[in-house]
């Protein structure tokens, strides 16, 4: 699964929440995107399916923007734009 074209946007931050679940990788990412400046990109490595879900949710709210999500072998990949 590929939303969006994140072949061009390299990731300023990298958070590697695998083997954690829930709330830890929300929580994790949140915090993460917290010290961001505007323009930044967080890359975000999870496994726990529950991230599908929560993490483009808590991004919306945040008005953050959620330029990917990838999909490979059980691990999922989301690239987030800082909004401010």
């Amino acid at each position: 699964m590929q939303l969006g074209a994140a072949e061009s946007i390299q990731p300023t931050h990298r958070l590697n929440v695998v083997g954690f679940f829930c709330p830890v990788p929300v929580a994790e990412a949140k915090k993460a995107l917290s010290t961001m400046n505007k323009g930044q990109v967080l890359e975000v490595w999870a496994d726990d399916p529950e991230t599908l879900h929560d993490l483009p949710m808590i991004i919306e709210r945040s008005g953050h923007t959620l330029v990917s999500i990838e999909s490979d072998a059980g691990e999922y990949r989301f690239l987030v734009e800082v909004a401010a």
